[in-house]
């Protein structure tokens, strides 16, 4: 079997993905067996984040400019706990004994390609493994990084708001929320239009309610590598009424083509703009997972950004369908992401409604 790597934030690329072997938005993982029948609808597990207005305040004063810019990718996330995290049973823990985990230098090229960023191009392509997005639309300021700290690292990841009835649901990868069956996220702050230099165009979001499906917080069944969020207000505003948001779609069909955008932080990025892969989607080949891969050079940090079908290059809007999950330890070229079956319907009707 083939090693997986999630793909998180810069430096802890180890904390999303796992299946064969991962790399990619997220960490890497060891080969897992093929995924179980799609979970119950029902089964989603929640986790309450920062109510108060007290704990509000006190997340945002936590994100300096200093933190922000010294937190890693996620997806590191197992370089950090080989080294210095307790070892709780979650993504963090037990990496170590797994097959095909990679560190930061190997998933930026150490297996001997390095991936050149694209240059800007006037008019977004049809086909890409990685190019700045520079066309502007809604895309632009639904799409943010994610702050968030993990076992007492900080992280960062890449997420999109979605339209939903409480105008507060933005929708992430699993591992950008809770460490599979380990610890959840604290501090999480969602920074929607993020630009260069910690720029916040739009201000800082924190985390009311977390949600995961049951198979990841059981397992981290990279099939349900899905998180969504539920935010608080900024400056009394919701996230959807600040930004727009984008929509959501569930059991779409398989292939087809997709654009994938995030913020990947590992070099040769710097998780300082808004990157774009489009493709064909195709199944895992190894049939691991039943999540869908695109051709895409993207590396951690990127993890948890939004994968849009029947997007429309002029305006930047689209449906949201996947997020970037992992790849594959033999093949960096390809991010892999869940597809939204029944059980994200079911964890998006449970974040809008909280």
């Amino acid at each position: 079997m083939t090693s997986s790597l999630p793909l998180l934030a810069s430096a802890p690329l180890v904390a999303g993905m796992m299946g064969a072997a991962l790399i990619g938005a997220t960490p890497v993982h060891a080969p897992k067996p093929v995924s179980p029948a799609p979970a119950p609808q029902a089964d989603v597990v929640e986790h309450v984040a920062a109510r108060s207005s007290h704990e509000q305040r006190r997340v945002l004063d936590y994100w300096t400019p200093a933190r922000m810019s010294k937190a890693l990718p996620i997806d590191l996330l197992g370089t950090v706990a080989r080294t210095a995290l307790p070892r709780d049973g979650g993504l963090l823990s037990g990496l170590s004994n797994k097959a095909g985990v990679a560190t930061a230098p190997e998933l930026s090229g150490a297996a001997g390609k390095i991936v050149t960023p694209r240059r800007l191009s006037a008019r977004p392509t049809a086909t890409t493994s990685g190019s700045r997005w520079g066309t502007g639309g809604l895309v632009t300021r639904t799409t943010g990084r994610v702050f968030l700290t993990m076992d007492g690292v900080d992280f960062v990841c890449s997420a999109s708001t979605v339209r939903s009835a409480n105008k507060n649901v933005v929708v992430t990868a699993g591992h950008c929320v809770k460490d599979g069956k380990g610890s959840w996220a604290g501090n999480w702050t969602f920074v929607p239009g993020y630009e260069p230099g910690g720029g916040k165009p739009y201000g800082s979001y924190t985390a009311r309610r977390m949600f995961v499906a049951g198979p990841w917080s059981r397992s981290g069944d990279d099939s349900y590598d899905v998180g969504m969020v539920a935010l608080n207000t900024s400056g009394g505003r919701h996230v959807a009424d600040a930004v727009g948001t984008q929509e959501i779609a569930f059991n779409p069909s398989r292939g087809g083509q997709v654009y994938g955008f995030g913020f990947p932080a590992d070099p040769p990025f710097d998780g300082e703009e808004l990157i774009y892969c489009s493709g064909r989607v195709t199944d895992d080949p190894h049939g691991q997972t039943r999540d869908q891969g695109l051709r895409c050079d993207m590396t951690a940090g990127s993890s948890g950004g939004p994968w849009l079908t029947s997007f429309d290059v002029t305006t930047g809007r689209g449906k949201v369908t996947s997020v970037s999950s992992f790849k594959y330890s033999n093949d960096h070229g390809t991010m892999y992401g869940p597809y939204f079956g029944d059980s994200a319907k079911a964890l998006f009707a449970t974040a809008e409604r909280a």
